[in-house]
């Protein structure tokens, strides 16, 4: 299992749906916070081809506070043409960073949740793969996914995937297609009514009390 194959080609794929999208489109409310589309595309193409001084100096701006400075930036990235985002992330495909902590399999996982944040409120089909949201779903239930998943929210609840031979936890079911699994660990209340068990219900209480 070559991760970062993995991530090079999410990158491509993200790039064409940018190049699909009209500009109705690009400015359509994600499910990420207050950014739009293309504001996240934005911040997949600052993760691979942003300033590092520019980052350096928003991080300062933001007083050091890293998610803050982070939105800053993919806003300010999210000024270029959506054609130019695109070319970028095809241009930085192959980039070998590795985030701290959370390494390639956050990487990827940045990669598949913010491309759904985009194509749910499109009402455009996912097509993930199930061996990367295999990687993805074993992330966010690992315990170091900093960032993405706090560790109370898993805790004690049992997740099943209907779609892919994979569960993990023991506690009150929480059991769905595999992508509704990994948004609703990734904090997407979105993603709760695809899914089913007992649960759900306390699940959805953390991600409300999170917000």
């Amino acid at each position: 299992m070559d991760v970062l194959k993995m991530i090079a080609d999410e990158r491509r794929r993200f790039a064409d749906l940018v190049d699909s999208l009209t500009a109705d489109q690009l400015a359509t409310p994600s499910l990420c916070g207050a950014w739009t589309v293309k504001e996240v595309a934005g911040h997949l193409v600052s993760v691979v081809a942003g300033s590092d001084v520019v980052a350096l100096k928003l991080l300062v701006l933001s007083g050091f506070r890293l998610h803050k400075a982070n939105a800053r930036l993919a806003t300010l990235t999210a000024r270029q043409p959506a054609a130019r985002l695109a070319a970028l992330l095809r241009e930085h495909a192959d980039n070998p960073f590795r985030p701290p902590i959370v390494g390639h399999p956050g990487a990827l996982t940045d990669l598949q949740v913010h491309g759904q944040d985009i194509r749910r409120p499109l009402g455009l089909p996912h097509e993930l793969r199930p061996d990367r949201l295999r990687v993805s779903l074993d992330f966010l239930t690992g315990g170091r996914a900093i960032g993405f998943t706090p560790k109370s929210r898993p805790a004690g609840l049992r997740f099943e995937t209907t779609d892919l031979a994979w569960a993990r936890g023991e506690g009150p079911l929480v059991r769905g297609a595999a992508e509704a699994v990994m948004l609703a660990l990734a904090g997407r209340p979105a993603a709760l009514a695809d899914l089913d068990g007992d649960g759900v219900a306390i699940l959805r209480g953390r991600l409300r009390a999170a917000a």
